[in-house]
């Protein structure tokens, strides 16, 4: 068990005054899939976005772990998922990979203002024709003296409509897998860029998403990240981080919602009797508890061996195997639970329902966990 000290404790107990104000009209906003400046402001004024990069460019210098815990916070305080999604996407998509591969003069220019909020980040990895199996990518950056030049099509980009600056997956050897990848740090207004509208989905609304088309996108090379075919290095740095930094915040919203479900089950009465005292009802309430630490446990666990240097392959495709289905699971038991009123829109659970199914396909959809576990296992070679 983390034993969390007066530090870490205070870090995420500085959370709590914003929730409310992170959380207005998120019903509203929700339904109208719209972005808020108003709340990223607010964002930026809660110093979350600094936690785990380095004190030299703006950072608060945290561990994962201290990151994590506070981002558990943000999931239970705040409403709005969406909001709390292009959080993570910024942190994860772009600052991570900054840290650890970026040259100092790539550090010095990019992570002040992503530190600060100031930029807003993403990364542009899967496309139309390889969904899961990114290596199969076909956007393609080819050397042309100094510079590299882009063209291709990248799809579901979070935070694409409102990023300034892009971690860009290109293939520049067409014929060399994995090896034959490369990143790029691609700058919003950059030609050849072309940012498409926002696309509409089902849950996380508030968290825009949009298309990237590159045309003849010329990138100097001083703005490839890491080194040219190391791609795959920096996308399974990043990725790792990702699930560990996004998921832990579907944690807190859990804790949230059992609290609310614990709450209207001890209150709610039916037949003379608190709907909490019926063993169908108690079960439900019981699963979510059970849920939600399994889930809590298994991503902590793991980031704790993520930075022991171990080998979590297998450990990071359960935990997001764990979180994900528990969290759609406690979503939709909130809603039984509920009943009518948890069908109603303004009770926000549905809203809870819909964003929860994301989990299951976003940073690896399910079925490349389960296949990443049996591969683990010797199956199925």
């Amino acid at each position: 068990m983390i034993r969390w000290n007066t530090d870490q404790t205070d870090l995420r107990d500085g959370l709590v005054r914003w929730g409310e104000a992170l959380s207005a009209d998120h019903i509203t906003q929700e339904e109208q899939g719209t972005f808020s400046w108003d709340k990223w402001k607010l964002v930026r004024q809660t110093g979350i976005l600094a936690l785990p990069f380095p004190e030299e460019h703006g950072g608060l210098g945290q561990s994962l772990l201290t990151t994590m815990y506070v981002l558990e916070g943000l999931g239970e305080h705040c409403r709005d998922a969406g909001l709390s999604f292009s959080v993570t996407t910024t942190m994860a998509s772009t600052g991570v990979p900054l840290t650890r591969f970026g040259t100092a003069g790539q550090k010095a220019r990019y992570l002040p203002p992503i530190c600060s909020g100031e930029a807003i980040g993403a990364h542009a990895i899967t496309e139309a024709e390889s969904g899961s199996d990114a290596m199969a990518m076909t956007t393609r950056a080819e050397r042309d003296g100094d510079d590299f030049v882009l063209n291709g099509t990248k799809i579901f980009v979070s935070n694409g409509p409102v990023a300034d600056v892009f971690v860009v997956y290109a293939r520049t050897r067409p014929d060399s897998g994995a090896l034959g990848v490369t990143t790029f740090l691609v700058d919003r207004g950059t030609p050849g860029l072309t940012i498409g509208r926002p696309v509409k989905k089902m849950g996380l609304r508030t968290s825009p998403l949009s298309e990237l088309h590159f045309d003849g996108c010329r990138i100097p090379r001083t703005q490839v990240l890491g080194r040219v075919g190391g791609g795959f290095i920096v996308l399974d740095h990043v990725m790792k981080r990702e699930i560990l930094l996004s998921f832990i915040v579907n944690v807190g919203e859990m804790r949230h919602r059992f609290g609310r479900c614990v709450e209207y089950a001890r209150t709610r009465r039916s037949f003379g009797k608190p709907i909490g005292s019926y063993q169908t009802v108690a079960n439900k309430i019981v699963d979510m508890k059970i849920g939600l630490e399994s889930a809590r446990k298994w991503l902590y666990d793991t980031a704790e061996r993520l930075e022991a240097g171990q080998d979590v392959t297998e450990d990071l495709a359960i935990a997001k195997l764990v979180t994900s289905e528990t969290n759609m699971a406690s979503a939709l038991a909130a809603v039984q639970v509920f009943g009518g009123h948890g069908y109603m829109s303004e009770y926000g659970l549905e809203q809870e329902v819909r964003n929860a199914v994301g989990g299951t396909i976003y940073s690896g959809s399910n079925e490349i966990q389960y296949n990443r576990i049996a591969a683990q296992l010797g199956l199925g070679r």
